[in-house]
C-alpha cells in the first residue's frame, strides 16, 4: 500500500489540460431565469418521457443535468410526475405500447404546457418511421412545440431547444 501511495505522489496527476473558456458560448443566466419566471411564475419543471428510444438521447439528457451544463442553475429541473411539470421532453419514436401512456401523460400535465420532441426519432420517426409497432414521430400522438433534431442531439442543442420552447411561449 505504501508503495502505491509513494508512486502516486511521485507521478502526480496525469490528465489532459482543460480547454480555455469560450465566452461566445456563455448564456446570460439572469435573463433566462427572468424569462422562465415571467412565463411560468416559478422555475421550469420538466417531465421526461421515453416513448421508445434507444437511450442515446437519455444519455445526453443526463449530461445536460450534470454540473457542467448547470441546468439547475437556470431554474430548470426534472420531476417524476407530469402533474408537477410545465414541459414534456419526449424521446424516441412513439411505440404503439406507449401511445396511450404518452397521451395520458400529456393530459395530466397542467396548462400552460410545452412539449419538446427530442432526437431524430422524436422529430421524424427516424429509421423506424410509422409501422405496426411504431406511431412514428411524437407530433403524430400529441402536439409538439419544439423539435430538437440529432441522433442523439448534443447537450447544448437540448438546452437550446428547451430555452426556445420557453421563449416561444412568452
Amino acid at each position: 500500500m505504501y508503495q502505491i501511495i509513494k508512486q502516486i505522489l511521485k507521478t502526480g496527476i496525469k490528465t489532459e489540460t482543460p480547454p480555455q473558456a469560450d465566452d461566445s458560448l456563455r448564456v446570460r443566466e439572469q435573463e433566462i431565469s427572468a424569462e422562465i419566471l415571467r412565463v411560468f411564475g416559478r422555475a421550469l419543471k420538466i417531465r421526461h418521457v421515453d416513448a421508445g428510444s434507444c437511450n442515446g438521447c437519455e444519455l445526453e439528457i443526463h449530461a445536460v443535468n450534470s454540473a457542467y451544463y448547470n441546468i439547475e442553475g437556470l431554474g430548470i429541473g426534472f420531476v417524476a410526475s407530469p402533474r408537477h411539470a410545465d414541459m414534456l421532453l419526449v424521446t424516441g419514436p412513439v411505440s404503439r405500447h406507449m401511445e396511450t401512456a404518452l397521451k395520458r401523460t400529456f393530459d395530466a400535465t397542467p396548462d400552460p404546457k410545452l412539449v419538446v420532441a427530442l432526437g431524430d426519432c422524436g422529430c421524424t420517426g427516424g429509421l423506424f418511421g410509422e409501422n405496426y409497432a411504431s406511431c412514428g414521430k411524437v407530433s403524430n400522438v400529441i402536439p409538439v412545440d419544439v423539435e430538437v433534431p440529432g441522433c442523439p442531439p448534443p447537450p447544448t442543442a437540448i438546452l437550446q431547444g428547451i430555452l426556445a420552447a420557453v421563449s416561444k411561449r412568452g
